[in-house]
């Protein structure tokens, strides 16, 4: 099973980034996806969660409206479209996999993680 974050990179306030998160070693399609960030100095944050084919997402308050998840079962690929970006966004973002079927804010419903990908917002 191996997860790989990429698209992290440094961007102005109200800038946007995409993150991708290519899955390998198990059905991808099967299972559950989310997004999470650790900022500096701070826990892991829940940020979004899609389910297996991409019909219902869901989104921390900290980020509704201005990041969009997705996925493309086909290329075997989770997204995070990240808009409007704030400073308080600055964080390593990585993607995780469940096998609950429905989506959850815990790190401990996760079996599989990233390494994670770099966003910073600065100006």
């Amino acid at each position: 099973v191996q997860l790989v974050e990429s698209g992290g990179g440094l961007v102005q306030p109200g800038g946007s980034l995409r993150l991708s998160c290519a899955a390998s070693g198990f059905t991808f399609s099967n299972y559950r996806m989310s997004w999470f960030r650790r900022a500096p100095g701070k826990g892991l944050e829940w940020v979004s969660s899609i389910n297996t084919y991409g019909m219902y997402t869901a989104y921390a308050e900290s980020v509704k409206g201005r990041f969009t998840i997705s996925r493309d079962n086909a290329k075997n690929t989770l997204y995070l479209q990240l808009n409007s970006l704030k400073i308080e966004d600055t964080a390593i973002y990585s993607c995780a996999r469940t096998q609950r079927y429905t989506a959850s804010p815990s790190p401990a419903d996760y079996d599989a993680w990233g390494q994670g990908t770099q966003v910073t917002v600065s100006s």
